[in-house]
């Protein structure tokens, strides 16, 4: 056999990399995303079955996996970027598409041999993702006090969701015409979609503290809710959104009491530094005239 030359190159080796392991603090948040997406997926299914409870119940199941997903984020600390954008599409399409699809098989296809409902159901789409993509950029701004989490610009996507199924959730408990009517789900549908893109702050409920005094209060509460939603789900489904409502005027004052507040704190801040500037100056301008006279700066004495 011929020995290689000393002079020829020699090749390295490089092995090849192999991918890391994710750990589970990253996939948990990622995994419970993936199962919102499914049941946003789910629900349009059961509207093609005209399986109204269903797919109600399955935006539900949607939602409550959402809220889920970024408390064990960060819980975990697992929150990444990539788990963010997954989230803001399986948002879109849990939140934005299926409900309008959900109602468009429900009761819009009537409206207009069905032509005029699916341009209602495209508006709602287009506010909900312009809804969202603020959302995003907005958490990229440093300079916001940090009161302002405690509000969301707009209705979120799965409480949009949920008031957009009001009138079908209702029609699940009290036969009328009158929930079912195209014109009025429409209409319904198009104010919703302007309250999700609207400048209107809501309650975000992630910072929310309970003083100690009202503990026992909130463990009744949520067994009430609870109970309700076992005995009574479709009832206390539509009381808690309507409750969610009758909460978008108090969120608004208690908003603008923030804002009033935190601006009167920094023309405040502005005044004293100007004051400070001016006084310092003044003392400045004292002085280089005592050193051009040769005399000290003159004092009254009371």
């Amino acid at each position: 056999m011929r020995k290689q030359d000393d002079d020829m190159p020699l090749k390295l080796i490089i092995p090849p990399q192999r991918l890391g392991k994710m750990p589970l603090n990253t996939l948990a948040p990622n995994i419970l995303t993936i199962i919102a997406l499914c049941a946003g997926l789910t629900a349009i299914r059961f509207a093609l079955l005209e399986q109204w409870k269903f797919a109600v119940g399955a935006i539900a199941v949607a939602a409550l996996f959402d809220a889920l997903d970024g408390r064990v984020a960060r819980l975990l600390k697992g929150a990444s970027k990539f788990g963010a954008e997954l989230d803001s599409l399986s948002d879109f399409l849990s939140f934005g598409v299926a409900p309008a699809i959900v109602l468009y098989f429900w009761t819009l296809n009537d409206l207009g041999h069905g032509n005029t409902g699916w341009l209602v159901v495209l508006a709602f789409s287009v506010c909900t993702a312009l809804r969202l993509a603020r959302f995003n950029t907005a958490l990229d701004d440093p300079d916001k006090p940090v009161w302002t989490g405690s509000f969301f610009t707009g209705v979120p996507a799965p409480a949009g969701a949920g008031l957009a199924l009001l009138f079908l959730i209702v029609s699940l408990e009290i036969d009328s015409e009158f929930f079912r009517s195209p014109a009025l789900n429409a209409i319904w549908l198009l104010l919703v979609g302007g309250l999700m893109i609207s400048r209107i702050p809501t309650f975000s409920f992630k910072r929310v503290r309970v003083g100690r005094e009202y503990v026992g209060v909130i463990l009744l509460a949520t067994g009430l809710v609870v109970a309700g939603l076992l005995n009574q789900p479709w009832y206390t489904l539509a009381a808690i959104l309507l409750a969610y409502l009758v909460s978008i005027p108090f969120s608004f004052r208690a908003h603008e009491r923030l804002r009033r507040g935190d601006r009167a704190h920094k023309n405040t801040a502005e005044s004293t530094a100007a004051s400070a500037t001016d006084a310092g100056g003044e003392t400045q301008k004292s002085e280089q005239a005592g050193g051009q006279t040769g005399e000290p700066p003159r004092t009254t004495l009371h």
